[in-house]
């Protein structure tokens, strides 16, 4: 039988709005107006209020001339800079090879990754690059995220929610993505003081038998500071606990072959979960776990993180797995940024600057106060063309704002140098506390 088609004009408004009723002018007019963008800038005006509000500098990195960038000035016009603040510790965001196996495998196989993983399948590069992470840090598997942030947050919440009745022990200095992992999993958690053995020990004893994962950082990136693994370790195998550890601050940079501070110390394989980053030490971007074949595999095939999300490109896994392999063999990198970052501490501190003192790379020179602390920033910018982000709550304490300085082999003696009389001539100009004021307030 033929089909009548009925014109559109016939059709009753019931059957166009698919048997919903039109809302009528006179309710919709008689809704209050909610001024929605009111609410977004009062939640911005409370961040300038204290002196938290947070301002991004445009910044062209200069290919082949690192540590230099250009800086975009708001009045429109550009200044070549020296960036100290970068997490690309050793350059290699910049390196030969890896860019070279970027662009020869952006090259071969395009740009994007075509999809998550589970439509769009493992893309070779990726596998490869899963591999080498495994190898590095002696695990039978590894499993890739878009970034060291998801790889925290989605691994550490899916391994615990997979273990019925878990309790997560976490490092009360543990970053962002660690504590939202750690919330995500909707387990039972238990805060021990930063770095308290035994406050740790403690707080496992009165766990008694019943799962638990000990959630810390190889590096923590503030205070420059490093956990006690060895004796992490020891607590974990006493009393029955899982151990996880974040070395995003130390993959590439220590270990004989750039695995983190767990290899240099000679314990990671004592560690049940190894997570890292491609963004800093290897230059390039994404996160990683690694682990027994079987939690990788579960945390694969649960974690909603990873499941539904677009995989890295092609072209990215074949840049970081380049730098992985190529840090694998040479020292040379790592043994330049552990002397220029000594160097760097000690230009600061005969200079009189208020220096953390830390066992790290890491370089915090403390304000101890907000609008100071981006009044020097700004300075240091404008002045002198040095680049340094001002670290605010609540990525630390109040009272604690500081500039942290990140050297790479790339920061010479006379960069160094250079930068010494710029903060010296900053902390004049402000009249910023000096080495033994600042802390003595932040201990108050």
């Amino acid at each position: 039988m033929p089909v009548t088609l009925v014109p559109a004009q016939t059709i009753g408004s019931d059957r166009l709005d698919m048997g919903f009723d039109r809302p009528s002018k006179a309710r919709a007019s008689s809704s209050p107006k909610i001024d929605y963008d009111g609410h977004f800038r009062e939640a911005v005006d409370r961040l300038h209020a204290e002196r938290r509000y947070r301002v991004f500098a445009d910044i062209e990195r200069i290919a082949g001339g690192f540590p230099q960038a250009k800086w975009r000035k708001p009045d429109g016009g550009t200044r070549e800079i020296t960036v100290w603040c970068s997490n690309d510790y050793l350059g290699m965001g910049q390196h030969p090879e890896v860019v070279g196996a970027m662009t020869d495998t952006a090259k071969r196989c395009g740009v994007g990754a075509g999809g998550t993983r589970n439509i769009a399948g493992n893309n070779s590069p990726l596998v490869d690059l899963e591999r080498e992470l495994a190898d590095l840090h002696g695990k039978e598997a590894g499993l890739v995220f878009t970034s060291g942030y998801v790889s925290n947050q989605t691994g550490i919440s899916t391994i615990a929610k997979l273990i019925p009745n878990c309790l997560i022990l976490s490092d009360a200095f543990n970053h962002n993505s660690m504590i939202e992992g750690v919330r995500h999993s909707g387990c039972e958690k238990r805060v021990f003081r930063h770095n308290d053995r035994g406050h740790l020990e403690q707080l496992l004893r009165e766990a008694g038998d019943r799962p638990k994962l000990i959630a810390f950082e190889s590096v923590y990136s503030m205070d420059g500071d490093i956990a006690p693994i060895e004796a992490i370790c020891d607590l974990a195998d006493a009393y029955g606990a899982m151990t996880y550890i974040d070395e995003v601050h130390a993959v590439g940079l220590y270990g004989e072959r750039g695995a983190g501070i767990a290899e240099r110390d000679g314990v990671m394989h004592r560690i049940d979960v190894i997570e890292g980053t491609l963004a800093k030490g290897y230059g390039c971007v994404g996160g990683y776990i690694t682990g027994s074949a079987v939690l990788c595999d579960a945390v694969r095939s649960h974690a909603a993180g990873f499941i539904f999300t677009t995989a890295l490109p092609p072209a990215i896994a074949a840049a970081a797995r380049a730098s992985v392999r190529y840090l694998k063999r040479s020292k040379t990198e790592r043994e330049a940024h552990q002397r220029q970052a000594a160097q760097t501490k000690a230009a600061l501190d005969a200079a009189g600057l208020p220096v953390l003192a830390t066992d790290t790379h890491i370089v915090p020179v403390m304000v101890g106060d907000a609008e100071l602390c981006k009044a020097a920033a700004d300075h240091l910018l404008e002045h002198h063309g040095i680049y340094i982000q001002p670290i605010n709550y609540p990525t630390v304490p109040r009272g604690t704002e500081r500039l942290r300085i990140t050297p790479t082999p790339f920061h010479d003696d006379a960069r160094i140098a250079t930068l010494t009389t710029a903060l010296v001539e900053t902390w004049d100009t402000l009249d910023l506390p000096r080495a033994g004021t600042i802390f003595a307030a932040a201990a108050e």
